[in-house]
């Protein structure tokens, strides 16, 4: 392989690492959810075929947490379950964000502005 050939090669590795991945309606994607899905490439399919209203919800249940513990177990299940074939969370009262009726069933509400994870 020539260095114009290994140039090439490199641009297009580069191109598939940086791909960007679809966020949510009220939520963008958080860094460390996108990094998981960068990962897997069956769960990063299952992301990109729904909607983005459910990309929202599966979003919305990852950062409405309190502990980084259960942020990372969340983001796990996300990917467990997208390559399983669900499409939304389960048992999952909706984004609070989006439907304000929803936040009835919330004690903590995340604001991603000043975002502060307890450890």
């Amino acid at each position: 392989m020539n260095s114009k050939q290994s140039i090439i090669k490199s641009k297009k590795n580069i191109s598939t690492t940086k791909k960007k991945i679809s966020g949510g309606v009220a939520h963008d994607l958080p860094s460390d959810l996108k990094k998981s899905l960068a990962s897997d490439a069956k769960a990063l399919s299952a992301w990109e075929n729904i909607t983005p209203l459910a990309r929202n919800e599966w979003i919305c249940w990852t950062i409405s947490v309190q502990k980084i513990e259960t942020r990372n177990e969340h983001i796990k299940r996300v990917i467990k379950e997208l390559k399983e074939g669900m499409r939304r969370p389960c048992c999952w009262p909706g984004c609070p964000h989006r439907r304000p009726k929803a936040a009835k069933w919330f004690k903590y509400l995340p604001d991603e502005s000043n975002r502060k994870i307890k450890k």
